[in-house]
């Protein structure tokens, strides 16, 4: 994958701003801070942050080389999420700094004691629903009480499947929700070893396209924001860092309103998918042009699937929701980033 660095982030970054916002002194963190001693250097020397194919902005932010570019010093290290249940495990174990989630998954991880702070709303995308082969005798949700269902569970798609059970009025133990990984859950689709599938883009877009596999619900409030989560030690610590990382995606977003078939063009790319599937999902199914600090939006959305968490026991109490609740948002960095560009 290529990865040019000859596009800097635009001066409007304001880190002067941030590190007031955070409390930093000039020359504790930032390489744009200027005079005083430790000047030019930023508060750690490593950045472990993911990209997604989920996340069309971290696959900008890594294309452009922007981080390396402004982090002088720093050790810029990628890692790819296949889902957001490889992306919170990998926060839990500090194998990355940043990673994209659902925001159901992201609550799901904090009220479970996994310490993560949402710094970011990179989407509002429809990327899960219920998919069955294209000559499947399942036609509707009602259909599918007894089914045997693919979804990778603690990612948007299960908690979908969850919700859409619940809708139409099925209790969970009339189906058989096999756990496996999103490309996985496409392949015992396309195999014949389940009758339906809760996919995830593009992965979902690509079996539409190459296999005629079909949609049978969609449902845009079932799905729950794109949220870039940080391990909330590294928040604390390094909220020079941080800004920058939100900065960076907040120019990603820019360029990805202007750049929309270059984005599709990119998606294809790292997804190995044909360029129109990923234009599908880019331009149909994905809402880049929101307000990225999170906040009540989010909340809203959160506060209908946390009790599910509680009765389907992925989460012990609702008191452990409503804490969470109170404690995932860092919107301080996204704030800044959204005042930078006015």
């Amino acid at each position: 994958m290529r990865n040019p660095r000859n596009t800097v982030l635009a001066s409007g970054l304001a880190l002067v701003s941030a590190m007031a916002l955070t409390g930093c002194v000039a020359g504790e963190g930032s390489a744009a801070a200027g005079g005083g001693e430790g000047a030019g250097e930023w508060s750690t020397d490593t950045l472990n942050i993911d990209f997604a194919t989920y996340n069309p902005l971290s696959l900008v932010v890594r294309e452009q080389g922007w981080l390396e570019e402004e982090l002088d010093g720093v050790e810029v290290t990628w890692v790819q999420s296949d889902g957001s249940n490889t992306a919170n495990e990998n926060l839990r174990a500090a194998a990355i700094d940043f990673g994209s989630t659902a925001g159901s998954a992201a609550l799901l991880a904090r009220a479970n004691g996994s310490p993560i702070r949402t710094v970011d709303i990179y989407s509002q995308p429809e990327w899960s629903a219920i998919v069955v082969q294209g000559d499947s005798e399942i036609k509707d949700v009602a259909d599918l009480e007894g089914a045997s269902i693919a979804a990778t569970k603690g990612t948007d798609p299960y908690f979908f499947l969850l919700q859409t059970l619940d809708e139409a009025g099925i209790p969970l133990d009339e189906v058989e929700v096999q756990n496996l990984q999103h490309a996985d859950g496409r392949a015992a689709l396309d195999n014949g070893s389940v009758d339906a599938w809760s996919g995830l883009d593009p992965i979902m877009a690509a079996a539409e396209a190459e296999a005629g596999d079909k949609l049978i619900y969609r449902n845009i409030d079932f799905n729950t924001y794109g949220f870039l989560n940080a391990r909330e030690e590294f928040v604390d610590e390094h909220p020079d860092v941080t800004q920058a990382v939100v900065d960076a995606y907040e120019q990603a977003r820019a360029w990805a309103l202007e750049n929309p078939e270059e984005l599709s063009a990119l998606l294809a790319e790292v997804a190995s998918i044909d360029p129109e599937v990923a234009a599908t999902v880019i331009e149909d199914r994905t809402v880049l042009d929101l307000d990225p600090v999170p906040g009540d939006k989010q909340r809203d959305v959160l506060e209908v699937v946390g009790p599910i968490f509680v009765e389907s026991g992925d989460v012990p109490a609702q008191e452990n929701v409503d804490t969470a609740l109170d404690e995932l948002f860092a919107p301080e960095f996204a704030q800044e980033a959204v005042a930078s560009d006015g």
